[in-house]
């Protein structure tokens, strides 16, 4: 029974987010960034829930420069829970108070990614917000998801 409960209260605390924070030194594209803490050291961050331009797709740039107008260097918080294939801490990223993966949305810089997005969350809504105004991306009305341009690619 001890067992059970010890089990238990291990996966409750690997359930939980880490904190990473300090200064976003570089933008890599739309939604991958690094971040600089106070001992020097850098975390690759990709911006949880959200899929911006690929290299050689429309807005690639665009939302490129808009994460940079959102962080680079500023003072940023990364919540994280997992890492990818390549390394990067997967989070959510507020950069000078501001939701990033959220404001992307918004901006219509990126697509809420339906591979790691819950169906009820509310970065929906601010992709629909983008998509119905036009915004950014969505004033192409042939906009490719960056998952469906990569499989094309293969």
């Amino acid at each position: 029974m001890r067992w059970l409960a010890l089990l238990g209260a291990l996966a409750i605390t690997c359930a939980f987010a880490e904190t990473i924070s300090g200064t976003v030194t570089k933008v890599i594209d739309g939604d991958t960034l690094v971040v600089r803490d106070a001992a020097k050291k850098r975390y690759a961050v990709r911006l949880a829930e959200i899929d911006a331009p690929e290299k050689k797709q429309p807005f690639y740039g665009e939302a490129t420069r808009s994460l940079a107008e959102l962080c680079h260097g500023k003072q940023a918080q990364v919540e994280w829970s997992e890492r990818d294939a390549k390394k990067r801490y997967i989070g959510y990223v507020t950069c000078a108070g501001k939701d990033a993966n959220a404001e992307q949305l918004k901006r219509g810089m990126a697509w809420a990614s339906p591979r790691s997005t819950k169906p009820t969350s509310a970065l929906y809504e601010l992709e629909t917000y983008a998509r119905l105004r036009r915004i950014g991306l969505w004033a192409d009305d042939n906009a490719v998801a960056p998952w469906d341009f990569a499989a094309k690619k293969r």
